[in-house]
């Protein structure tokens, strides 16, 4: 049987003229296409990059008094550590360090006398309804009940967050009654937003500390930016316990620190 010629059909059934034809050619035109349109892509990406706002703390009225900074304790004042947040309620890693990892830090290093926290305000810009979170959990504080307060807040973000609503008072609000406080007290403190000045101390030593990140931590010497599980948290209190001299006793803690229900 005779072999079949490829002199008349080339490669694969094509004569060799278009072949050739194809290999002059190079890529298709809907490959440059493609390439093109990665090329936009990644130059506009890079431009976000570029020119995206940064996170940054707000400002507020700076006719406002120069305050010291405070924040507000929770733990025993002689407890031998004290570690620093700064936080912003509106913040989400902020409320799932409160509602997740919060709790076990109150019970194995607060509650034991071994550590105290001090919660500072740092309100950032990109959430509009932080300042009057902030504010609220002030007026509960002047009714000594800022921890209860400030728990319910982290764990109702969404009923008063700027995606909920452009008027959170109104539900802190309803958040504050379930604390019993006296709301026209409270509704006084508000209305007059008498802590102003305060939670722009706690803000402003955010910034000289050079804080760029909701929650930062103060443990030692070291500043830690961001959430972190108890598991790490408890490595860098571990480390600074170990530098506590031998024979100190822990505080006795006279704060109460349970998680409002």
């Amino acid at each position: 049987m005779a072999k079949k010629s490829e002199g008349s059909t080339g490669r694969r059934g094509q004569r060799p003229s278009v072949v050739n034809a194809a290999k002059r050619s190079g890529p298709g035109k809907g490959f440059w296409m493609a390439i093109g349109l990665v090329v936009v892509i990644g130059v506009g990406a890079l431009s976000w990059v570029a020119t995206r706002p940064k996170v940054t703390a707000s400002r507020v009225d700076p006719s406002l008094p120069a305050l010291k900074a405070e924040g507000y304790l929770m733990g025993s004042p002689s407890a031998p550590i004290e570690i620093i947040e700064f936080a912003d309620f509106e913040c989400p890693g902020c409320g799932q360090f409160s509602n997740l990892t919060e709790p076990d830090v109150r019970i194995r290093f607060v509650n034991t006398g071994l550590v105290r926290i001090r919660f500072m305000d740092f309100p950032l810009d990109i959430h509009k309804n932080t300042w009057d979170a902030s504010l609220a959990a002030s007026c509960a504080n002047e009714q000594d009940k800022f921890w209860q307060m400030h728990d319910l807040i982290f764990q109702n973000q969404d009923k008063w967050n700027t995606e909920t609503t452009s008027r959170p008072r109104g539900p802190l609000a309803d958040l504050a009654k379930t604390l019993n406080l006296d709301m026209t007290k409270y509704n006084a403190c508000m209305d007059s937003e008498k802590f102003k000045a305060q939670v722009q101390a706690n803000l402003h030593e955010g910034e000289r500390r050079q804080v760029n990140q909701t929650p930062t931590f103060i443990i030692g010497d070291q500043k830690i930016p961001g959430g972190i599980p108890f598991d790490a948290f408890k490595k860098l209190v571990d480390a600074e316990l170990a530098k506590v001299p031998k024979g100190a006793t822990p505080a006795t803690d006279t704060t109460k620190t349970k998680k409002s229900s």
